[in-house]
């Protein structure tokens, strides 16, 4: 496994990190919690190199930090640990808006150092942009906790690019968690450009677009798994998908490896300074997907698969619509 900083401001980490929020949330597996084989997959991924283990306090409304707590117990100096904040939810897990005020934050991080067992949070950012709330404000909360000892780096996420440059005008920001993919590409226009200009890292998630790059989606998903109301999982937007996703497997075949592997493989060779998160419940699925490390793409095979999935030909939005108010795309 190979390291790498972070961005220039931010801490050595693996080159591939760990999503840890499919064990406690949003997919049909999450409402059949296995949290012994939850703890197993993040050791696992420890035992692996990965370093850059990645939760949100809203994750099972607190369960998914409670498991990355109980996986890093006494292997602490192991672990690279960045945390969302700031979304909303009631009790049955309905969304209920996002406070990044201040006093919220701090609220927010001594529950979450509760939970993971912890001194401090290596990265810690607001999960999408509170609205009411400039994003100077958050930021310079975060510097405090910071100067204190309480976090160690400024993270964002889902944000654009002027909101990037206002946090960075106030501290150093160490990451930018978005979604960056073969299928979600949005981010080359102009958010990446801004990031290298800045130093910031980017801290890929979707890098397998939620399952449909694995070749596994059929579009037929059961009870508590949100794609069913993805427009990119939905209808004609859905067979189109799927059949580029039969072409991404023929590929794969051609480097004898699976479209999942593939897929990550991409990512890594789009610059050091991303590091595509590795999303699972589950360790054999962690395995496999590790093995995009041994995928070596030439600059042919960069230049076949960035002009065979140019940025638009996967369709459907990312999230359910109602979710998309205020993201970047």
């Amino acid at each position: 496994m190979k390291t790498h900083l972070l961005g220039k401001h931010g801490p050595l980490v693996s080159e591939v990190g760990f999503g840890a929020m499919g064990i406690s949330d949003f997919y049909a597996s999450s409402a059949k919690r296995d949290d012994a084989e939850g703890v197993a997959t993040i050791q696992a991924a420890l035992d692996s190199g990965i370093t850059l283990l990645n939760t949100g306090d809203f994750y099972g409304m607190g369960h998914n930090e409670t498991i990355v707590g109980k996986a890093i117990a006494g292997r602490r100096e192991q672990a690279i640990v960045s945390v969302k904040f700031g979304a909303l939810r009631d009790p049955k897990g309905g969304w209920l808006g996002h406070d990044s005020r201040p006093a919220a934050l701090k609220n927010f991080v001594a529950y979450s150092l509760q939970r993971l067992g912890v001194d401090y949070i290596d990265i810690y950012e607001p999960a999408r942009l509170d609205p009411h709330v400039p994003i100077e404000d958050t930021v310079g909360a975060i510097s405090e906790l910071i100067q204190d000892g309480t976090v160690r780096y400024l993270g964002l996420s889902e944000v654009n690019p002027d909101i990037i440059r206002r946090a960075h005008a106030v501290h150093p920001v160490a990451a930018l968690e978005i979604e960056y993919a073969l299928s979600t590409r949005f981010i080359e226009r102009e958010i990446l450009g801004v990031c290298r200009e800045l130093g910031i890292g980017i801290v890929a998630y979707g890098a397998l677009s939620r399952g449909l790059l694995s070749g596994a989606v059929d579009g037929n998903f059961e009870p508590g798994d949100f794609r069913a109301f993805t427009p990119r999982f939905k209808g004609a937007d859905l067979e189109t998908n799927l059949a580029l996703v039969k072409i991404l497997t023929e590929l794969a075949q051609s480097k004898n490896c699976t479209p999942a592997q593939l897929a990550i493989a991409w990512v890594l060779a789009q610059g050091d300074d991303i590091v595509p998160l590795i999303g699972t419940s589950r360790r054999e699925r962690l395995q496999e997907n590790l093995g995009a490390l041994t995928v070596a793409l030439t600059p042919w095979d960069l230049e076949l698969l960035g002009s065979t999935f140019p940025e638009g030909a996967f369709q459907g939005a990312r999230y359910p619509l109602s979710a998309m108010h205020g993201l970047p795309h």
